[in-house]
């Protein structure tokens, strides 16, 4: 795809890209906030609008509701308002996530993924330490929320996704925006370039654009194998993730201790995507890090409640933080740009579903201890196991169309190939003879 080559041109992670994705990746902290701070206190719109008005909208909403959550006088007033800011965490961190996956060239994306989600784990400890600090609720509420105001300045900093604007054949404004990023980067890519670059896809695509919708998502078979394995595994992950994280307090000792170390252990299983993501494949990273998680699930089983147990539970999460950590970049790059936020925003719906169970399984340690570990740890080998059917994205260049995404990774039938095979012949070589050179063996070496 050209826009990959672009970025290749200006720089993969320049001083731009640099300067943009340390502001993209703040928000993740209140975000972690938001979704963890309910242990102490009791998107298809963007592809259509873009993703930045989305990272605004969410923002505002997530401040005002935040404050109302601090003074609503009531259970299910506060119970519909945390409905709601919870809802918004998706609308910042995953829109960030993608425009900050989008302006990097391939070899960083998993820099900036992982990068991404260290700010989440960041955001973790602080919760913790300011419930240790602030043990009246309302107060507690209030803080967590109050730098979402600050963020709001991001509207004169934060431009909208180059690569999204050339789907919706804003081609001029792409380009606009990556000539001024390549100047920032110490980089001059002439405007000629620039179109030799990219207007050969241009037309083409954006047509495709303005139809691509969530739906496409489960028309073409191909899409909708990968969209269902996504999903199932988004569920199992969230799920085990916010499971593990509530269920802190279960294992004895101070809670704000437990909850910190929780914590405190994601920042190793992200070190080690970084170091691996890149050379042992996504595929790989997700499905090794899923079953040693449901390895380690299932052994609480067979062992006495007691410190081995506090270390078991541990291994499962720092596990299931690598698992879900490879799976947001994972998905990212399978679908293609036309979708990609609504496949994400479709992902992390899916994945609400597996937080908002995660309390419930874990309310059946009241018929025996270790059973939610037992539940966790079956689904977690499950989706482990069926990872293996995704294709492989490391170095691969990002699907744009739908047609590109239905192609990418599809498994074809022994018919499907030869056809495949014949179609790319052209008339010309389908009709030169073999040239036979001795016991009637042909050499295609010399028939080129």
């Amino acid at each position: 795809m050209a826009y990959d080559d672009v970025i290749l041109r200006m720089g993969e992670f320049g001083k731009y890209q640099r300067r943009i994705y340390l502001l993209l990746c703040l928000p993740a902290i209140i975000c972690a906030f938001h979704k963890l701070a309910g242990v102490f206190l009791g998107p298809k719109v963007g592809v259509r609008y873009g993703r930045r008005p989305i990272f605004f909208l969410s923002l505002v909403i997530q401040l005002v509701g935040g404050i109302l959550v601090a003074i609503a006088p009531e259970y299910i007033s506060y119970v519909t308002l945390r409905l709601i800011v919870g809802s918004t965490t998706s609308g910042v961190f995953l829109v960030a996530y993608v425009i900050a996956l989008e302006m990097v060239g391939p070899k960083k994306r998993l820099v900036a993924g992982v990068g991404c989600q260290l700010f989440f784990t960041t955001g973790y400890l602080i919760t913790a330490g300011l419930a240790y600090l602030i043990r009246d609720w309302r107060t507690l509420q209030i803080v967590i929320t109050l730098p979402s105001f600050l963020f709001l300045f991001y509207w004169w900093f934060i431009p909208e996704s180059a690569r999204w604007l050339l789907t919706k054949g804003k081609s001029e404004e792409a380009k606009d925006l990556l000539q001024k990023a390549s100047k920032e980067n110490g980089v001059e890519i002439p405007r000629e370039t620039l179109n030799c670059l990219l207007n050969e896809h241009t037309d083409e695509k954006s047509g495709l654009a303005e139809k691509a919708s969530l739906f496409d998502l489960f028309r073409h078979p191909n899409l909708r194998r990968k969209s269902i394995l996504l999903f199932f595994n988004w569920l199992v992950n969230s799920g085990t993730y916010y499971g593990l994280s509530w269920q802190a307090s279960s294992l004895g000792g101070n809670d704000y201790m437990n909850f910190f170390f929780s914590g405190l252990v994601e920042v190793p299983a992200y070190t080690f995507l970084i170091f691996t993501l890149d050379r042992w494949g996504r595929k790989f990273i997700l499905c090794g890090c899923m079953i040693i998680a449901g390895v380690a699930l299932l052994a609480t089983a067979f062992v006495p409640d007691g410190p081995l147990t506090n270390v078991l539970v541990m291994i499962a999460k720092l596990s299931i933080t690598s698992s879900y950590g490879a799976i947001y970049i994972f998905t990212a790059e399978q679908f293609p740009t036309v979708v990609r936020n609504v496949g994400l925003g479709a992902s992390s719906t899916v994945a609400r579903v597996g937080g908002v169970l995660a309390p419930y399984v874990n309310e059946l340690s009241i018929y025996w201890q270790p059973l939610p570990f037992v539940f966790y740890g079956i689904n977690v080998l499950i989706g482990g196991a069926l990872s293996t059917l995704l294709p492989e994205t490391l170095n691969k260049k990002l699907p744009e169309t739908i047609d590109d995404g239905e192609l990418f990774g599809k498994i074809y039938s022994k018919k499907e190939k030869i056809h495949r095979d014949v179609g790319q012949l052209g008339d010309n070589e389908l009709l030169k003879p073999l040239k036979t050179i001795e016991n009637g063996i042909h050499d295609l070496k010399h028939n080129v």
